[in-house]
């Protein structure tokens, strides 16, 4: 049980060095929810029922920079404007909410909203088949404010393999190298979560510029493919990047994976994808667990993670990305963007300094921005954007 003491020291903590969070799919809830119609879910006030994410709650949380996902399914036939989409949705909350929101393209950015006192808003897309094989359309993105790109979703992309699909180019084909050569180009971090460990290593091989992992835990804890294995996580210290803790159960709670299957399985067979958070699909997803209750994850399993990780990868390369909104389930003391706090007090509890909170929570993640920013400069300095093409460089 975390002790008083450590909750508001935690809170102090979090005044002086709020949260970065890597992975928030507000943008994709809106979505699904309301069609992006903010006045239906108007994030000025708590939304307890349909949402994890609010300002109230934000403040609560001491979240201080935030990656909004413009992610959108990796079946859409249509992902490049449902994405641009997504984009606006949250440029539109930035300007709706600019008291609280502060738009961000640079780690200079995200220490003036510390200044502020707003949060740094910043944008990352999840999957590479939101550029539809272009890097044209990776250009465009980056243009538009998006300032990290996940390789893959669930599924595989022609030049890059997902953690959770069959393998098709054995981790990143030349094209796919091409790609992460362009985002560095660009200043845009190359983002591993939901890539196969294969992608992993062959993006560690290529890209000159520090990697992040958005949403991503550790494999030896708990053996999820979504997961990074320790073999990769000891490579970040060399590349610079980071990894971000995720708290979705089924990721981070060895017996979670079972049931999560089972779970998945029976919302197929209710016609819904397993990724829905609509009030319907979660009729089916509550049902369900009444009569197979649900293994609970709590902040300690989150926090075993971070010890493991800051063993394996050390402390200047570990951040946090809770994935809300876009998990139907949330560990106990983690139910939604107010709780990270109790993460905090956790980890101080287990004798984490408050350096290394700092770092954790703020210093890692805007020093990764800047150091990519850096290459950029670098490269760009040497090179024009790469015209090449997935069928020239692929066949």
């Amino acid at each position: 049980m975390t002790s008083v003491g450590s909750l508001e020291q935690a809170r102090e903590l979090l005044r002086e060095f709020p949260v970065v969070d890597g992975h928030n799919d507000l943008p994709w809830a809106l979505r699904e929810q309301v069609r992006y119609d903010l006045d239906a879910r108007d994030i000025a006030t708590a939304q307890h029922t349909h949402l994890h994410t609010d300002i109230p709650r934000l403040r609560e949380g001491g979240v201080g920079a935030q990656y909004w996902s413009v992610y959108v399914r990796s079946d859409f036939p249509d992902a490049v404007p449902a994405t641009l989409e997504q984009i606006d949705c949250v440029r539109q909350l930035i300007a709706r909410y600019e008291d609280d929101l502060r738009p961000a393209l640079t780690a200079a950015d995200m220490e003036a909203g510390r200044r502020e006192g707003r949060i740094a808003s910043l944008m990352g897309a999840e999957g590479g088949h939101s550029i539809a094989n272009s890097l044209g359309t990776l250009r465009g993105l980056y243009e538009l404010g998006v300032r990290y790109m996940t390789l893959t979703h669930n599924d595989n992309v022609a030049w890059a393999d997902s953690a959770t699909d069959e393998p098709g180019v054995g981790g990143l084909s030349e094209f796919g190298r091409e790609v992460v050569r362009e985002m560095n180009r660009l200043g845009m971090l190359v983002d591993l979560s939901h890539v196969a460990a294969t992608t992993m290593r062959h993006a560690l091989d290529t890209s000159v510029a520090p990697v992040i992992f958005s949403h991503s835990s550790a494999r030896a804890v708990c053996d999820h493919p979504r997961n990074i294995p320790d073999d990769v996580l000891e490579r970040l210290p060399v590349n610079g990047g980071m990894a971000m803790v995720t708290f979705v159960p089924k990721f981070v709670l060895q017996a979670a994976v079972d049931w999560t299957a089972a779970a998945d399985d029976n919302m197929r067979a209710h016609g819904f994808h397993p990724l829905d958070t609509t009030p319907e699909a979660m009729k089916i997803h509550r049902t369900f667990e009444e009569t197979t209750p649900r293994p609970v994850a709590t902040v300690s399993t989150v926090a075993d993670h971070l010890d493991h990780m800051r063993e394996v990868a050390g402390i200047d390369h570990l951040g946090i990305g809770g994935d809300y909104d876009g998990t139907a389930f949330t560990p106990d003391g983690l139910s939604d963007v107010s709780g990270y706090p109790n993460l905090i007090a956790e980890l101080l509890d287990r004798r984490w300094s408050k350096a290394d909170l700092a770092k954790l929570t703020w210093g890692n993640a805007v020093r990764v921005l800047g150091a990519a920013e850096d290459v950029a400069r670098e490269v760009r300095g040497r090179r024009g954007p790469s015209l090449a093409t997935l069928g020239e460089l692929d066949g």
